[in-house]
Formats: C-alpha cells, structure tokens, sequence
C-alpha cells in the first residue's frame, strides 16, 4: 500500500475509532412519548396525507419498529408498563383505576416490580429527567427523577393545580391565561369536537415541555443523561394551536374504515365508550374534520420534537445518544364505528415504535419482530450497560442478532375475573381475541385482512384452536387466574353496560359537571 492510500484510509480509521469509543461509553437515552397516537400518522412510514418531518428525520435516524404494541391500550396502565419493565398481570393495573394486587403479590408497584425505570438509570450513573404526563396513582408520585416536571390533564384540587409544573408556569408567565380552565382544550362533551387551543403555540403544553426538555439536554456536568419527555397530545380534545389548526383541510382526509357493526362492536366496551363521550353518531364528514385536527396536533408535536433534536445535535455527543419514540396507545379515530382506545383492533393497540442509536444502530431501517411498551425497561438499561430485561424482550440483542425475537404478543385489559377482561394474542400474521363478556372471539388474518374487517372466528376452527390455548395458558400466572374457570377461559353471560356520560372538567376551581339550572352558571359566577 503506498502512502497515498494510507493517507486517504486514515480518515476512516479515525471515525472507526471515535464511534468504537462512544459505544464504549454509556450513552445518553432520550425517551420521547406521545398520547393516543396511532401508528400510522408518520409520513415517512407511508401516510401521504400527514407532514411530519421531524419523526420523518428520526426514522431516517434508525430503526423502526413495525409491528409494536401497547400491552394494555389505555394510559395508567401502559405507563406503568413503561416504569416498571412489567405487564399488567404484574403490575396489577388493567385499566385507568387503581392497582387491585391479589393473594401472593407485594401490596405496592415497586415491590411486585422492583424501582422504577428512572431510580433504576440514576442508579447507573445517569442524571435523571421527566417532563410531562405521567398519569400516576397518585398524582405526585415519586418516581425516582432527579428532576421532575408534571403536565397533567386534569386537576382534582386546587393544590394540584399550584402545584402542576405547567399551570405554574403559565401562572406566573403567562398571567393572562390562567383563568382558562381547559388549559389543553375543552374535554367531557367537546372531546370529539374540532377545537383550536386556548393557547398562542409558544405557551401550549407541547411547547413548554419541549423547551424545558432542552434546557435539560443542555446541562454539562460530565454525567449521561436519561430523559422522559411525554406530550399530553395529540389526546383529545383536539386543539392544535394557529397555524396548526388550519394546516389541513378535511375534504382531503380520508374517512374512517369501517366493517360490519356486530363485528366492530363485538367489543362491547365500544358502544359504551363512545357514548361516555358523546361520540356514538359520529359521521364521515365529522370524522374528516377531527382527522384534520388530530393530524394538526401531531404536526404541531413534530414541530416540537424537532427543537428537541436540534438541542441533541448540538451536543458533541449526539452520535452516543439513543432516542426512542414511541405512543402509549392508538385512536380509534371513527374505525370500527369506534372512538377513543381500549380495544385490541390495530388503530388501538398496535403503535409507533423508532428507536436510533447512530454509534451503534443502523439508519433508515425496518423491522417487522413484535416489540411492546413492556420492551422499553430493558432497552434503555441495555444502553446503560446493565441490562434488566424483567418481562420485556432484549430489542438491542435482537438488533445486534444475538437475541431471539418473540414469538407472540399478548394484550391485557380490565380486571381477570371481571366480565369486561379480554386479552389478545398476536402470533405471525394472526391476531386472536378472547371477551369475557359473553365468551365472545375474534380472528383477523392482518396479511390478507389489515383493516380488520372479516372476524374469522367461525371459519377457521383449526387455527382457533391454536391460539386460544396460547391466550389459556398465559393466563395461568399469579395476576390472571381468576380469568380462568373449569372450562378455560371464563365466560359471563353476555351483558351491555349501563350507558353513562363522562365528565372531566376543572375540580380544582370547583367545577364538577353541569348545573342542574343554566342559570346556576351565571349566578355562581356573579
């Protein structure tokens, strides 16, 4: 070799060298998480009608998952799933109530799951952050950050809302705001309701939670940083700030896929969360309407996740630093004659999931291995150097190929023993579902029937008979025994739930429904 083509070969050496080095080092790990996001509201991941180029930027950074799933497709419980490394039969947490342990399992989450994932990072060395929705049980939960900054939805007190980090920020810079009571838009009656945010985008909770993300990402002092940043958006109410809530027009929106309704509401918690929330005749022309809306809030978080990755890059270390974007569940969206979350069809459960690495990881790559929310423990411990897989899968493993993929997924919701208990297998291209209300199945073929829309239960006995033993069988566990009888899997007589409406306003200022007479308002506020 002459000395010319050593030359021209050094360059490479040397960038061989330095990404050796930050792969040898432990890695920054930035979880970014969003809302009732669906899986397919990414351009880059094939939605022509949605612009996000900022999530486009980070699928292009690395590797995205294609088949993930939300083990439990509701908030509470797939948050502590995230914490903890564990699923529900574990954690005890099957729906948006509180823990319900049985006979043999520890009385708190840290005791039957072990500390949760930010005392675990800090206890590796990292310095800790989480900003956002956390959802927890209680609200103010310590769950190990060093710095820790809520934005919840709701607040039940007036103390919670002093103390919300969010509200407190727009109290104190944004005076003239906080007098809003929906600070993130009007819920109860207006969930569905196309809205525009009561708040200038520079003061949104989306953007506060960027620019504090970025404030943290800044600090230097010598330590990774691992980082939770979680958007409330683009849950309803859907409420993008200007321009965002002009971005889209509904002409140009597809309408909801629908199938036949004995097959879509199968489920019987979708006729009764639809009229929770005052979304049981929604039409198509509505449906567009709130799309537009709900792809303007993902455009408006893209803007935001944006900032967030310029500070990343501006950092020396960004090649060492590992992000992970990820929803904690879907939205029905009007599919399936089904709004709001909380069933096992695709556009509830089934999430985006990218995650890069630039030092270690490939770019721009796609991979079809099932993947869950319960994965996230062991990822970002793995990144730390310690890896604590608890009841995740090894996706670092997978992707460096020396770990198997899995080869089922199961979802968990409502409590065992209850009628409202269902679970979910997912093995190849199949997807079974067990309800106990009424013992009732269902079998999609997701290669020949994506949408969902033929139940092949009746048709396919011999396949039928090889996941529900799958799903039996999960279930005899410690958590999930009471879902079982003498039969297999428990049936109750089939049962629809009483119809009652959902109201979430601002008990912090006293406000706790409508009033009995309209003119209670004006009198109370006189």
């Amino acid at each position: 070799m002459n000395r010319r083509d050593l030359l021209r070969l050094i360059p490479a050496e040397l960038a061989a060298r330095s990404v050796a080095r930050a792969s040898a080092r432990q890695p920054n790990v930035l979880f970014l998480m969003t809302d009732q996001q669906r899986f397919d509201t990414i351009a880059a991941l094939g939605n022509p009608h949605i612009y996000t180029p900022n999530l486009d930027r980070l699928t292009a950074r690395g590797v995205t998952f294609t088949n993930a799933y939300s083990p439990c497709p509701v908030c509470v419980p797939a948050r502590y799933t995230i914490r903890t490394g564990c699923e529900p039969p574990t954690t005890a947490v099957f729906s948006n109530t509180r823990p319900q342990p049985v006979a043999g399992q520890a009385e708190t989450m840290t005791g039957r799951c072990g500390p949760y994932l930010a005392e675990t990072m800090r206890g590796l060395g990292y310095r800790t952050f989480g900003i956002g929705k956390f959802h927890t049980l209680p609200w103010d939960e310590d769950l190990g950050y060093d710095i820790h900054l809520h934005s919840e939805e709701l607040y039940s007190m007036p103390e919670q809302r002093r103390r919300d980090a969010y509200a407190a920020w727009i109290r104190t810079h944004h005076p003239a705001y906080d007098f809003v009571e929906g600070l993130m838009g009007e819920r109860t009656e207006m969930y569905y309701m196309p809205q525009m945010s009561p708040m200038p985008a520079e003061a949104t909770v989306e953007r506060w939670a960027a620019e504090r993300a970025i404030e943290q990402i800044r600090v230097s002092d010598g330590k990774p940083y691992f980082g939770f940043v979680s958007f409330i958006g683009p849950h309803p109410p859907f409420a993008p700030p200007i321009p965002f809530n002009r971005m889209y027009d509904p002409d140009r929106m597809p309408s909801p896929v629908r199938g036949a309704l004995p097959t879509d509401h199968m489920d019987e918690q979708i006729p009764w969360m639809n009229y929770a929330i005052w979304a049981e005749d929604v039409n198509d022309s509505h449906a567009r309407v709130l799309k537009a809306r709900y792809y303007g809030e993902i455009s408006y978080i893209d803007d935001c996740i944006g900032r967030i990755l310029d500070a990343v890059e501006a950092r020396g270390d960004a090649e060492n630093t590992l992000i992970c974007f990820f929803a904690d569940h879907g939205d029905h969206l009007g599919d399936h004659h089904a709004w709001q979350k909380e069933s096992y069809f695709e556009a509830s459960c089934h999430i985006p999931f990218l995650v890069s690495w630039p030092a270690r990881l490939p770019a721009g790559k796609r991979r079809g291995e099932l993947a869950s929310l319960t994965d996230l423990f062991g990822l970002a411990t793995s990144a730390a150097g310690k890896r604590q897989l608890r009841e995740g899968a090894d996706l670092l493993g997978l992707l460096d190929g020396r770990a198997p993929a899995r080869t089922q997924f199961l979802g968990y919701y409502a409590r065992p023993g209850s009628p409202q208990f269902k679970i979910m297998v997912r093995r190849d291209r199949y997807k079974y579902i067990y309800m106990a209300n009424g013992g009732r199945e269902q079998l999609f073929d997701l290669g020949e029937d994506p949408n969902e829309l033929s139940n092949l239960a009746s048709k396919r006995s011999a396949l039928l008979s090889e996941l529900r033993p799958l799903a039996t069988k999960a279930c005899d566990r410690t958590g999930l025994r009471e879902a079982l009888d003498a039969n297999g899997l428990r049936a109750f007589p089939f049962a629809a739930r009483r119809l009652q409406r959902v109201y979430q306003f601002d008990r912090s200022r006293g406000v706790t429904g409508f009033p009995k007479r309209p003119q209670d308002v004006v009198k109370g506020n006189s």
